[in-house]
Order: C-alpha cells, then sequence, then structure tokens
C-alpha cells in the first residue's frame, strides 16, 4: 500500500519514510503544500501523513483542498501544535486522527494501521481470506493455521490482494500500489512476484484473467 508523506524537515521525512517502508509500506514524500496539491495519483494513496508546518502554506488549508476535491483517503495529521482547538479544527476540516510531535514510531504506524482497519469496516488487526491469516502491524502470515514465510514484496501483494478480495487488479493497478513515484516500474515484474506468491499461499487462490489482470479468493 502507498502513503504520502507531507514534510518539509528533510531528516525527518527520510527517518518516516524508511520506517515506513521497513514496515510494509510503498511511500512518497512531498516537500510542501504545492507539492501536495500537484501530487498526480492521490487516487492510489491508501492514506496520508500530513504536518501541518509546511514553508509555503498551511497544511490545513490542504487538507481543506484534498476533502474539497474529495480525496477520501484516511489523513494523518503530524504537528508540534497539541492544543485541543488545533485538534478540533484538523478534525472538522477533515483530517482522521492526530499525533503530536515528538512521537515514537511504533505509535504513529500503530494509528496508521486503526485508520486503515477502519476504513476497511474491521477491528480486527488480522485480515483474514481464503484459508489465510496476514497480520499487517507484526508482518506475520498464516496458511491454514501454518506460519508462511514472504519476502517483504510478496508481503505486500498479499496484503493488498486480501484487502480486496474478488476485486480485479491489472498489472498496472498493481505497480501503483506497491511501488512509490520514484522507484522502478515494470509490470512485467509482477507476473514473477504473483508466481511466487502462488507457490507459498496456493495456486488456487490467486485466479489470473487473461488480459485483465489477477483476482484473489477461492
Amino acid at each position: 500500500m502507498r502513503v504520502l508523506l507531507v514534510e518539509d524537515d528533510e531528516q525527518l521525512a527520510s527517518r518516516l519514510s524508511d520506517r515506513l517502508r521497513g514496515a510494509g509500506f510503498a511511500v512518497d514524500v512531498a516537500r510542501g503544500r504545492e507539492d501536495g496539491e500537484a501530487w498526480p495519483d492521490m487516487d492510489k494513496m491508501a492514506a496520508i501523513i500530513l504536518d501541518l508546518g509546511l514553508p509555503d502554506g498551511s497544511g490545513m488549508d490542504l487538507l481543506a483542498y484534498w476533502r474539497d476535491r474529495k480525496v477520501d483517503c484516511p489523513i494523518l495529521i503530524l504537528t508540534a501544535r497539541g492544543s485541543w482547538q488545533d485538534k478540533v479544527s484538523g478534525l472538522n476540516a477533515g483530517a482522521d486522527d492526530f499525533v503530536v510531535k515528538p512521537v515514537r514510531f511504533e505509535e504513529l504506524l500503530a494509528r496508521l494501521h486503526a485508520l486503515l482497519r477502519r476504513q476497511g469496516g474491521s477491528r480486527d488487526t488480522w485480515i483474514e481470506n481464503a484459508g489465510l491469516r496476514l497480520d499487517p502491524i507484526g508482518g506475520d502470515v498464516e496458511r491454514d493455521g501454518q506460519p508462511v514465510s514472504l519476502s517483504k514484496q510478496e508481503f505486500r501483494l498479499l496484503n493488498l490482494f486480501m484487502r480486496r478480495p474478488g476485486q480485479v487488479l491489472s498489472q498496472v493497478d498493481i505497480v501503483e500500489q506497491l511501488y512509490d513515484l520514484d522507484s522502478h516500474r515494470d509490470p512485467n515484474a509482477v507476473e514473477v512476484l504473483v508466481s511466487r506468491l502462488r507457490r507459498k499461499i496456493g495456486g488456487e487462490r490467486i485466479q489470473t484473467l487473461r488480459g485483465l489482470g489477477y483476482r484473489f479468493g477461492k
């Protein structure tokens, strides 16, 4: 899943993006309000982490700009301002949650996963489908009750499939969800990745629809 991090502090943006990638996310980084307004594929974002203190404008205005344009993914505000008035203003503008700096990465990650679960209509920390169980926080996968060892990219792909059971995902859809804009994007690599994942979770769980893409679920 892809996350857009809007943060002008280069060191903080680098640390957070590295930790988020380590937790299984593809991360794009915007440096300010102008970058955020011009970002090309907001519809591909699973969530946004938005710093309110931007050098070229108000993060709150950027939040309102996105909501006015029907960007409907969860938005987690990252701010040094922790007053209740700031929180009320942010929530009224369309934010889903607040994290006040300085914050431990573990708390930020837990809040991010909670927002994604809420958007998916579930409160369970595990995702279950087709005899598989996946823990997006701990990175564990079970097949019929037995642990399965996956690479980071295999885990990301399975996470995507299990969040969209029954949906047809093209190679382009998968590339746009698994890789940030700065990564080398090769749709042909998806076929290899799907093949590897099939061998580990059972080929019958991923159906190939010729000319269309892949569908997960028995």
